[in-house]
């Protein structure tokens, strides 16, 4: 019914930029909030940044000043944009998104199957 496909994701030098996006599609009525998290290689799933359907944002202490999350909310996509990259920001981001269908009368949680972000020299 629902899909989420993130792209963007690659291998980038320490210092340097990226932009993960995440688009959703299907039977979509309308979308609340959406996210990112990571997992990074043998730790747990970890919130990065949400966004809610009037732009309210939300970073974990680690991303602040550098990670952007944003919306377009025309495209059903959301984008995380990653300045100032570490090579502890190496994970497997996964993006989320709240999602109403038409068929239901409440709202539904949807994960992407993944984009490798890998920060390295």
């Amino acid at each position: 019914q629902v899909q989420l496909v993130a792209s963007g994701g690659g291998l980038v030098q320490p210092g340097g930029p990226l932009r993960l996006s995440c688009r959703a599609s299907g039977s979509i009525f309308s979308i609340n909030g959406m996210g990112w998290y990571r997992q990074p290689p043998g730790k747990e799933r970890e919130l990065v940044a949400t966004i809610t359907s009037s732009g309210s944002t939300n970073y974990v202490d680690s991303v602040k000043g550098r990670f952007t999350i944003s919306r377009d909310n025309a495209k059903n996509t959301v984008y995380l944009q990653m300045n100032s990259l570490k090579p502890e920001d190496t994970a497997v981001y996964y993006c989320n998104a709240d999602v109403r269908t038409f068929i239901a009368l409440s709202y539904s949680r949807y994960w992407g199957k993944g984009t490798l972000v890998t920060v390295s020299s």
